[in-house]
């Protein structure tokens, strides 16, 4: 008997992970588009919002990126815990620290606009608020899903949390995204856009700090 309800929760595991990596492939293809779309658009209309959360969502991609891997290799198993986890902690201190870096960009860049009198180009930030409201809908969605996912007994997963986590915190920053081009394009308020960005630095300094953490875990039993 006990041998068969360890069967079972083990296929129980199996089948969270292979949902867990269906819900990791659509946070990767949103974030790809995410990142370049926001990008491209960032640097035709000068908006340092949108390079700033754009930067943002290549940190996000990346992260994704590793989560897909740690899922992929537990299901297929093509690699051992020891193993998994050990990459797992080498690439969050490597996001964490890309985070601390896109802090000073974005604060660097914002003190610049400000200084100068930088105004972006409201023809593109259309499609910039395009990109926001879609990631306002889609984001939550994703969070809700992976951290419902997470929480389940068998799977008990803190790295799907903290993925979760991110996916709630790109929905928050969808939000000032959006705010700040609107306003700045409705109301003509130049300086907005730097001021905007710069709300978005103390979230990615926490996310940093929480990916570099020596106490985080990325890797469950």
């Amino acid at each position: 008997m006990a041998k068969m309800e360890a069967k079972d929760n083990a296929s129980e595991r199996a089948a969270d992970v292979q949902v867990a990596i269906r819900l990791e492939y659509a946070t990767l293809a949103w974030m790809v588009l995410e990142f370049v779309s926001s990008v491209a658009l960032g640097l035709l209309s000068g908006s340092l919002l949108l390079l700033a959360f754009g930067l943002d969502s290549l940190i996000e991609l990346t992260s994704a990126a590793v989560m897909l891997w740690r899922l992929r290799a537990e299901f297929g198993g093509d690699a051992g815990r020891d193993k998994i986890q050990s990459a797992e902690q080498r690439a969050a201190r490597g996001t964490g620290y890309l985070l601390y870096a896109l802090a000073v960009y974005v604060a660097a860049s914002s003190a610049y606009g400000l200084a100068v009198g930088h105004r972006a180009d409201a023809g593109e930030s259309i499609w910039g608020l395009a990109i926001g409201v879609i990631a306002i809908v889609a984001m939550p969605w994703l969070a809700y899903y992976k951290r419902r996912l997470a929480s389940l007994e068998r799977l008990n997963s803190k790295s799907l949390r903290a993925d979760a986590a991110e996916a709630a915190s790109c929905a928050y920053l969808s939000a000032v995204l959006v705010v700040g081009l609107l306003l700045s394009r409705l109301l003509g308020w130049w300086w907005l856009d730097s001021v905007a960005a710069l709300v978005l630095i103390p979230f990615i300094v926490i996310e940093g700090h929480e990916a570099t953490s020596e106490e985080s875990e990325v890797v469950d039993d």
